[in-house]
């Protein structure tokens, strides 16, 4: 969905742009992510939509999309967890006559419940599925921040279950930086 006007976060997309524009759909993308000791290293975020991993399931990895700097969401930091639906690459042809490229994913969002506060009793973040309005976004790899760890609430095969999941728990023991990150 393109916005047909201009803010901060928005970018206005003539007709005409449309038309000479082309897509290119992508299975990964290495993600910057800082480690312990301030170093920045890849993470590869794979998304590969409906099609198999591997000859086995499907796989759209979960990443940490920053929504704000600051303690927006507690815990978490500004940030969310989203699940990668869709990787592609925009080309637009921009007023000036030069393509632009924009890097974009299609995403399940999530929203913390009880605003991003571990809960009393798991001292876990819980993230739900967000309402139907908001429950796919586009967005801009550029917001990506690295790659999370989730399990459902409820086990099911990916093959028949993305969408059947409404809660999950984020994973802070897999790796330190996440623990140290979110439950520090």
């Amino acid at each position: 969905m393109f916005i047909k006007y201009k803010s901060d976060n928005k970018a206005y997309i003539s007709d005409d742009q449309l038309d000479a524009m082309e897509l290119y759909l992508y299975r990964g993308i290495k993600v910057p992510a800082e480690v312990l000791d301030g170093e920045r290293i890849p993470q590869m975020c794979l998304c590969t939509g409906c099609q198999s991993w591997c000859r086995g399931d499907r796989r759209n990895d979960w990443l940490w999309e920053m929504q704000c700097l600051g303690k927006c969401y507690d815990a978490l930091n500004g940030r969310l967890q989203w699940q990668m639906q869709r990787l592609f690459k925009i080309k637009l042809l921009h007023e000036d006559g030069p393509f632009v490229e924009y890097w974009l994913s299609l995403a399940l969002t999530t929203i913390p419940e009880n605003l991003g506060i571990l809960d009393a009793v798991s001292k876990y973040v819980q993230p739900r599925k967000a309402p139907g309005a908001i429950a796919f976004q586009v967005f801009s790899v550029e917001n990506i921040v690295g790659c999370a760890h989730l399990f459902p609430e409820k086990s099911t095969s990916s093959k028949t279950g993305d969408g059947r999941n409404e809660r999950w728990i984020v994973n802070s023991h897999i790796d330190l930086v996440t623990w140290n990150d979110v439950y520090n």
